[in-house]
């Protein structure tokens, strides 16, 4: 019997599962358990996946590629010679899975392994010979869209940029920690700035370091077995179908049942790995990255170091052995070296170190204040923000008859009783960042803002739609909402807004649309099967794509996610983040629309209340900063090569760390978020009396930590339309205005 365990949480698929370059040593042949445990995942495939697809030559061709893309993301160690070497493969693979045969991907794994040394060998090469920092070279960094080298010449060309690139990032590194350390004697006299740990080792040359680590990525490949070689491809079988598919080895699959736990002890952020970097997806509430405030959603790590010890570079590590450098005891520190993904390919690698800790529940559980806001006639009114991290259900509270047990809707009930004691005018749902959770939630949730009916439908391979309702048939809050949303607002917090949008319920504001998480996956625990073949190994799980969401409207939520009523500029919009981006991603499409009846037609006041909001933004200078950078961010995304003259890197480096500054600097003294810095918010910018640093404000001699902005422009704007919103009615007939 199959044991099914849904799972709602997005985000849990960017991590661990993600395998890179995991190479071994030579030979290796797959175990018989092994191939039983291909065979079966193949059949669950055809039989259970949403696509309802047949193993046939069409997924044996994707498959064929999306393996060579797998082991090889950057196109570096194979070129299309040898994949040419394996086209007899292209259309069998298909029958070869059926009767558990994997050869072909042990086969392409051992060839892949000796080219990964031949190109280690020439690298060697390059780095002992002379590289001159002064020709005027471009090198592409993102290669991940390229086509493989034709053959040997090309593929050692490619080699020699990408070490000559790789040994920049090392000098450009060493010259900006000397500058740094330079900027900070100067600052001495008055206060001395935050220092990292002053390093007990020999770092080696550039060279050296580069060195060291073509060393360690062979030996990373190699130290990998059958178990790493089978995960590989079936996740790459799984993908073809559809992104969240994947296939997980015991290993993983306790690693995954940690997360689930929220008792993971780390810097709380969520990682996947792209063409060879680690790269930061999300950062989570309350978590140690979150509280420092300087690492980003795109940054990627590219070496870890253990307090005070020597960082190991991670650059084309597999994912699951980053992870566990970055995890670690309770209150040690873990220090990151990284490069901001707001500088593109032209950023300079900075150190971060973080003190690890456990992202505990309570951190993602809703909380609420209430924001006193001044209108234009003097008058001010209370807007309640309530802010929901993700959807979350005490399962065992609720089995055991606990009425009062932990979930999402019942602390929002909660805090919102408190807003009705305090006469909120209003209610500000901030969502962003909401990576999903608890279906059951998601729609109990929107049972509190409605009276009764529908809130998703969710569509089975057998075509079969499922409708699920509020159960609840009161109302429990009917007064003014707004709900706040971004590209990282995922699956159930999206079946919540676009409930709300659908019933006319409130005003959705945010990013130009959501993730577009509208699958659901089961997990499969393969043990039983194993058993039925009278062997008792662990043969870990699979995580597939059983279902679909739709809107009540009957537009699905996958792919295209939920467009607001009123978009803010936003760096996300940049970013390949989203289902969008995401290869083999299920289509949107539409169903037949469900009964309902909307409680006003929303569209009808959006207008009124974009145009007031766009002429406000138009006036604050942090919205102009914002769309500023990020027109130098989209810039900067766009380029997709970086010069090899050292100078002239520099050059960009110092120019764009100048605009920084500068724009960093007009926004604190704009928006000031101290006390201690506040001076009728009038800060003198041209008698040298106030200067503002990234390091924090200095203000007549005083010095003032502050890595965190001043204030939340989103959440300030929203604010305010939210007021805008219930000025369009007297105070008596606001509730109205939600009927």
């Amino acid at each position: 019997m199959i044991r099914k365990i849904p799972t709602l949480n997005f985000l849990s698929n960017l991590t661990l599962v993600l395998l890179v370059l995991a190479l071994t040593s030579f030979a290796v042949e797959p175990a018989k358990d092994q191939e039983i445990i291909a065979r079966i995942t193949a059949n669950i495939f055809v039989k259970d996946h949403y696509r309802q697809h047949l193993l046939d030559d069409e997924i044996s061709e994707q498959l064929f590629y999306e393996y060579f893309k797998t082991l090889d993301p950057s196109r570096l160690y194979l070129t299309q010679e040898d994949i040419k070497r394996f086209e007899k493969y292209k259309l069998e693979l298909d029958d070869m899975l059926l009767n558990g045969d994997v050869t072909f991907a042990f086969e392409v794994y051992d060839h892949l392994l000796k080219r990964a040394e031949d190109c280690r060998r020439y690298s060697e090469e390059v780095i002992k010979g002379k590289l001159d920092f002064t020709v005027d070279e471009n090198y592409m960094v993102d290669r991940s869209k390229e086509k493989w080298p034709a053959g040997l010449d090309e593929q050692k060309e490619l080699w020699r940029l990408k070490i000559k690139n790789d040994i920049l990032y090392f000098r450009l590194m060493e010259r900006a920690e000397k500058e740094k350390a330079e900027e900070a004697k100067d600052k001495a006299g008055s206060t001395k700035p935050e220092k990292e740990p002053v390093e007990k080792w020999n770092r080696g040359t550039p060279e050296e370091r580069m060195l060291k680590r073509l060393s360690n990525n062979i030996r990373y490949l190699k130290d990998n077995d059958s178990s790493d070689i089978l995960e590989q491809y079936l996740t790459a079988f799984a993908n073809v179908y559809d992104p969240h598919s994947v296939y997980m080895s015991q290993r993983t699959v306790e690693d995954f049942n940690i997360q689930m736990k929220l008792s993971l002890v780390g810097i709380g952020a969520t990682l996947s790995m792209e063409d060879g970097y680690t790269k930061i997806i999300n950062i989570i509430q309350g978590g140690p990255a979150d509280i420092d405030g300087r690492l980003k959603p795109d940054d990627r790590i590219i070496a870890v170091a253990q307090d005070e010890a020597e960082p190991v570079d991670v650059v084309d590590m597999p994912l699951s052995k980053v992870v566990n450098l970055i995890r670690g005891k309770k209150d040690t520190v873990v220090r990151l070296t990284i490069l901001k993904g707001e500088k593109g390919i032209h950023a300079i690698p900075e150190l971060i170190s973080l003190t690890r800790d456990t992202v505990k529940l309570t951190e993602q559980e809703a909380k609420g204040e209430i924001k006193k806001m001044k209108m234009p006639d003097g008058s001010e009114k209370k807007i309640g923000v309530l802010v929901l991290p993700s959807f979350y259900f005490d399962f065992e509270g609720a089995t055991h008859g606990n009425n009062d047990f932990k979930s999402s809707t019942n602390d929002v009930r909660k805090i919102i009783t408190g807003f009705k004691k305090d006469k909120v005018d209003g209610i500000l749902l901030d969502m962003r960042s909401n990576g999903g959770g608890s279906l059951f939630e998601a729609i109990t949730l929107t049972g509190l803002f409605i009276k009764k009916g529908p809130v998703v439908q969710v569509k089975n391979p057998n075509g079969s739609v499922d409708v699920k309702n509020d159960p609840d048939k009161g109302i429990f809050y009917d007064g003014p909402l707004a709900v706040m949303v971004n590209r990282l607002s995922a699956s159930a917090a999206e079946i919540f807004a676009g409930a709300i949008k659908d019933y006319g319920r409130g005003i959705l504001i945010g990013d130009s649309h959501t993730h577009g998480k509208g699958t659901v996956q089961t997990i499969y625990d393969l043990d039983n099967f194993l058993r039925h073949y009278g062997l008792k190994s662990s043969a870990g799980a699979i995580r597939i794509t059983t279902s679909k969401f739709y809107r009540i409207n009957g537009e699905s939520t996958q792919n295209k996610g939920i467009k607001p009523d009123i978009a803010f500029p936003s760096y996300t919009d940049c970013m390949d983040i989203g289902e969008e981006f995401l290869e083999h991603s299920l289509p949107w499409d539409t169903i037949t629309p469900v009964k309902y009846e909307a409680y006003s037609d929303m569209q009808k006041c959006i207008p009124a209340l974009e145009a007031k909001s766009i002429e406000r933004r138009k006036n604050e200078v942090g919205f102009k900063i914002l769309s500023s950078n990020i027109e130098r961010f989209r810039k900067i995304k766009e380029q997709k090569s970086v010069t090899l003259n050292e100078q002239k890197r520099w050059e960009l480096y110092k120019e764009e760390k100048k605009l920084s500054e500068q724009q960093w600097a007009l926004m604190r003294i704009d928006n000031p978020m101290d006390e201690d810095v506040v001076e009728e918010n009038a800060v003198k910018k041209k008698d040298g009396e106030k200067i503002a640093t990234e390091e924090g404000i200095k203000i007549d001699g005083k010095y003032k930590k502050d890595k965190k902005p001043a204030n939340d422009l989103f959440l300030d704007e929203s604010a305010k339309i939210l007021c805008d919103f219930i000025g369009l009615a007297p105070p008596e007939d606001t509730a109205a205005l939600a009927k």
